[in-house]
């Protein structure tokens, strides 16, 4: 029987290197309702592999050991019986745990989505697209002439979300590292850009925006959301997609009022936004998406660091964690 290989969880650990392995599996026919999809390209979500890695996120039950990565691009090798939506030649896209970290992936028709072509740019947008979407509009409610703050903007996620924010007519303050980083968020449309390692992110806020932050969009944590919170606007949204600061997910000793009384006064809200939990609304936000790139509005960048086969998806995981990457991260797994 013909074998393929997967990135598997065979045990938890404290990184996702320390928990996973390459393994061989055997490689069979569809069954009905199911695609067998040969992977190209997969995406890396580094702090997720590390939760999932440490048995870390809630919403999903890890039974070991288990299959690893999220998404997926690839092209459809056969189809099993009573799927007529699909046909083997199709590219297709599928954002479902675990069809990641594999060459190939075997699972119900529902679980994929039909792209254009196999170029990576479809992977990243029926993905992190969606996520940015969906933080954006579904989650923080943006509106066209509010201020839009984004932590992390030079990121997979966050250089989408300086697009999109940028495109619906909201001024965005886009803070990140650097000053390569600094440069690569003003090009998305950013009009102001925090360089957290040359200014201070609460005080340029204090300054500049003064409970005029409408939306604020944070996936590190810290002294970040602190400095989103002081200035959020009345009716203002703070949305938290992440805590990169702070994986370790141990208790802070925060001497300060309760957010309460920062959010009361105001009208304002702390919203969480985790994608997995909104399956339901993708499609629309994947339809937006898809119809701006087309357009030529929204563009995809990737991170320069290439990754290759199932041995560069542990450098990538750490490549993101490390900080550095810029844009969208990726392995070809051609």
């Amino acid at each position: 029987m013909a074998t393929y290989q997967a990135v598997q969880l065979a045990q938890f650990g404290e990184s996702f290197r320390e928990a996973a392995r390459i393994v061989d599996l055997d490689l069979r026919d569809p069954a009905p309702g199911e695609l067998r999809v040969r992977n190209r390209y997969a995406g890396v979500n580094g702090i997720f592999d590390t939760q999932i890695a440490r048995n870390a996120v809630d919403y999903v039950k890890i039974g070991l050991p288990t299959l690893t990565g999220v998404e997926a691009l690839g092209v459809v090798e056969a189809v099993g019986e009573g799927v007529t939506d699909f046909a083997p030649g199709d590219a297709v896209v599928t954002t479902r745990f675990p069809g990641g970290y594999r060459q190939y992936n075997i699972a119900p028709q529902g679980h994929f989505v039909k792209v254009a072509d196999d170029s990576p740019e479809w992977l990243a947008l029926a993905s992190t697209g969606v996520s940015a979407w969906m933080a954006l509009f579904h989650v923080g409610q943006a509106k066209p002439g509010e201020v839009v703050a984004i932590s992390a903007a030079a990121g997979g996620l966050g250089h989408l979300i300086v697009q999109l924010a940028a495109l619906k007519g909201c001024e965005v303050v886009a803070v990140c590292g650097g000053p390569v980083k600094s440069d690569f968020a003003r090009s998305l449309g950013a009009a102001r850009v925090i360089d957290y390692r040359s200014e201070s992110v609460p005080e340029v806020l204090a300054r500049e925006y003064p409970n005029r932050l409408d939306v604020a969009i944070d996936t590190v944590s810290g002294e970040i959301f602190d400095a989103f919170l002081d200035n959020v606007a009345p009716h203002g949204r703070v949305v938290v997609g992440g805590a990169a600061s702070d994986l370790e997910g141990r208790p802070e000793i925060v001497t300060a009022p309760r957010i309460a009384h920062k959010l009361y006064y105001k009208g304002a809200s702390v919203r969480g936004f985790m994608n997995g939990l909104l399956a339901e609304f993708w499609p629309p936000a994947r339809e937006d998406v898809f119809a701006l790139y087309n357009e030529g509005k929204l563009k995809v960048c990737f991170d320069e660091e290439r990754f290759l086969g199932l041995p560069g998806v542990f450098d990538a995981v750490e490549r993101l964690l490390s900080g550095r990457s810029m844009g969208k991260v990726i392995v070809d797994l051609r």
